[in-house]
């Protein structure tokens, strides 16, 4: 009799993938994180795949011992969320080395891996520029510009203002009267947008790499009547909060990267690598996710809704 093909193909799939361990070391466990596992371990749990989570909790330090710590565990695939460009880079090229596969998940490091899932950085900030120019630009408003940057080091906030920089140069109305890391924190964004709108009240504009941190900027241009006059464009991951600030009419446009389907799209690359026989270091695989505005509660479907637990 002869073999079912579909059957064989199941089987192959289950013998890569059933029984393997996963390792995930994010930067803390925050509502983005916190998405990203909820979707993977859904996957895992449904493939049989083990999967083991370290916490930081925002400490470098032991982050870097976590995933050195992982190293000797020897995991099939370890998946890192990087705070800098640099911290983790030595212990990425270690972990293939000793035949790990390794994704980064929208923070990068300067060490490539096998894989990469997250947003097309320079292309968040382009966009938001963008949309930026379109309301300050060409002689609208005084064109002045504030940029809340994240951690400065941070691949994914040097990236995105790199990238903006380069459209906000091509319109000469618009000028940056402020450039400063908040290090991804809500209170040091109010503090700097606070002295920001003492010595510039005309501002038109706040460029935030980051929704979550540019909830107390936008508390400050309420406070301060402004809100809707100073308008305000953030990148995000889709988390309510952030939408639930665009309904408010807090925030003027988000633009979300979902980390609902990002966390569908690291999973899926985790069943790559572990089908693809070739060795760890071998592949530079990306799966860059897509953008969506936010501009209003008919775009709700954008951010993802936390279960009830």
């Amino acid at each position: 009799m002869a073999a079912d093909p579909r059957a064989e193909l199941l089987q192959k799939f289950e013998k890569a993938v059933k029984g393997k361990t996963v390792a995930w070391v994010p930067v803390w466990m925050g509502v983005l994180e916190g998405e990203w596992t909820r979707v993977m371990k859904a996957h895992f749990d449904d493939y049989g795949i083990k999967m083991v989570t370290r916490d930081p909790n925002m400490k470098s330090d032991v982050q870097l011992q976590a995933v050195s710590s992982l190293i000797n565990e020897k995991p099939d695939v370890l998946i890192v969320q990087n705070p800098t460009t640099t911290l983790l880079a030595r212990e990425l090229k270690r972990a293939m080395d000793a035949g790990i596969k390794v994704i980064q998940v929208n923070m990068a490091s300067n060490q490539l891996t096998d894989a990469y899932v997250g947003a097309d950085v320079p292309k968040l900030g382009r966009m938001l520029a963008g949309e930026v120019i379109k309301a300050c630009g060409g002689g609208k408003g005084s064109g002045k510009i504030s940029i809340l940057q994240g951690e400065a080091t941070a691949a994914y906030s040097l990236d995105m203002v790199k990238a903006a920089m380069e459209v906000f140069k091509t319109d000469p109305s618009i000028k940056i009267v402020s450039s400063q890391p908040t290090n991804w924190d809500a209170n040091k964004a109010s503090d700097i947008t606070t002295n920001v709108l003492q010595q510039n009240p005309d501002l038109c504009g706040i460029f935030s790499v980051w929704g979550p941190q540019t909830v107390g900027a936008a508390q400050v241009v309420k406070n301060a009547g402004k809100k809707g006059e100073v308008k305000i464009f953030v990148a995000s991951d889709g988390q309510p909060a952030d939408c639930d600030m665009v309904d408010q009419g807090l925030f003027t446009k988000n633009l979300s990267y979902r980390a609902d389907t990002q966390g569908e799209a690291i999973a899926n690359a985790v069943l790559t690598l572990l089908q693809d026989n070739r060795p760890a270091g071998t592949t530079q695989l990306a799966y860059y996710t897509t953008n969506y505005w936010v501009s209003s509660k008919d775009d709700r479907q954008y951010c993802f809704v936390v279960p009830k637990e």
